[in-house]
This record gives C-alpha cells, sequence and structure tokens, in this order.
C-alpha cells in the first residue's frame, strides 16, 4: 500500500498563557507602579534576557570565586612534590608540611570561599528583591 508523502499540518499546543499578577492588577488600577516597570525577580520568574543575564552574573561571581580558590590551592599544593624531591632527607620536614602545615592554609581558604559565596548569593537576593 503506498503512503502519501505529503506534509502534514502538525498542531503544537501547551498550557494555556496568564497574564502576570502584575498586570491584571495594573489594567485595574491597583498597582503602585508605572506599566513599564519589572522587578528583576519578574524578569527571572518569566525567563527574559535580563533575568538570564541577573542569573549568569550570580553564576560567574560563584564561579570566579571557586577559580581563586582551585588557584591558591595549586599554587599552595603544587610545588610541594618539587620542595620534597629537591631535599630527599627530610622525611621529617614532608610529614609535618602534610600532616600540620597544610590544614590552617587549607580551613582558612574553605571558610573564605564559603563567605565569598554567601555574599554573592546575598547580594543577588538584594538585588532581586529590589531593596
Amino acid at each position: 500500500m503506498p503512503q502519501d508523502h505529503t506534509e502534514r499540518r502538525v498542531v503544537v499546543t501547551g498550557p494555556p498563557r496568564q497574564s502576570p499578577p502584575h498586570a491584571r492588577l495594573r489594567s485595574r488600577g491597583r498597582h503602585p507602579h508605572p506599566s513599564a516597570y519589572y522587578r528583576p525577580r519578574t524578569e527571572i520568574d518569566e525567563q527574559t534576557t535580563l533575568g538570564h543575564t541577573y542569573v549568569r552574573s550570580l553564576m560567574r561571581s560563584q564561579l570566579r570565586a571557586a577559580l581563586t580558590v582551585v588557584a591558591v590551592l595549586g599554587l599552595l599544593v603544587g610545588p610541594l612534590p618539587l620542595l620534597f624531591s629537591a631535599l630527599p632527607g627530610a622525611r621529617r620536614l614532608e610529614w609535618a608540611v602534610l600532616g600540620f602545615g597544610l590544614y590552617l592554609p587549607l580551613v582558612l581558604l574553605a571558610r573564605w570561599y564559603v563567605r565569598r559565596a554567601e555574599r554573592n548569593e546575598r547580594d543577588f537576593v538584594r538585588l532581586v528583591e529590589d531593596r
């Protein structure tokens, strides 16, 4: 049985769109802001280009903090094998550095990262909530 290869028309449907609550209130005259005013939270919720930019800026600042930690960690731990190979008879130095010397810098680095990440998120929330 030969099949008809003509193109069929396809109907794409989705959930019904509703006007945002602020638009409905504005149309009734109860919204205090002018019609062109959009809050950053609205931009993010509606996934506009500006909302995407807000979220991307948060992600970039978090990535910048993470890359800073990785760079400092690499500079802190990276040269240790060269140091240990240059001093082959200093086994106690190796144990002291690896066993005790690295903990304080690692804890301080982790503490700095957590504070930086929380500050980035707090600044982002302050921006989104329009304070």
